[in-house]
């Protein structure tokens, strides 16, 4: 049985529309919270790509849904900043692996810190269990997009 009907559907107060509200509160809030280190919430998500084992622009665009252009602007930012480096592949010389610097594995833990300080107060009042059990329903609900897009 579908869990909505067109009839009485409000965009704003179902999941699609919360789940949108909810990234667009997360992106500023977490804008705001990683200011002190001169980050913005993308360049933190690519950071934490690079630090938890995305090691190619390619991947890190996939998940994003980036454009290679907008991406290649924001690495070249990253390395500018002395954040985020470009090396070689030793298995494929044609591939470039993406890897944190010292001051990327400096400033990292800082911005995750930022960025769990947030999810936290975004969840206040939630027990662990509640978490888990939202964390469970979110992962059903991208299990099913997922096998949606790729049958």
């Amino acid at each position: 049985m579908p869990a909505y009907d067109p009839a009485t559907f409000d965009p704003r107060n179902t999941i699609p529309g919360l789940v949108a509200r909810l990234r667009m509160a997360w992106l500023d809030e977490l804008d705001g919270r990683l200011a002190p280190y001169d980050l913005k919430a993308q360049d933190y998500i690519v950071l934490l790509m690079v630090a938890t084992g995305s090691d190619t622009a390619s991947s890190i665009c996939s998940v994003l849904a980036h454009d290679p252009g907008a991406m290649t602007r924001k690495l070249d930012g990253l390395e500018k900043r002395g954040l985020v480096r470009r090396v070689r592949s030793e298995e494929d010389r044609r591939t470039i692996k993406l890897e944190l610097t010292p001051e990327g594995k400096k400033l990292y833990p800082k911005a995750l810190a930022a960025a769990v300080g947030l999810a936290n107060d975004f969840l206040e009042g939630f027990s662990k269990a509640e978490v888990k059990s939202l964390e469970g329903l979110l992962k059903r609900i991208l299990e099913n997009a997922e096998a949606k897009a790729h049958p």
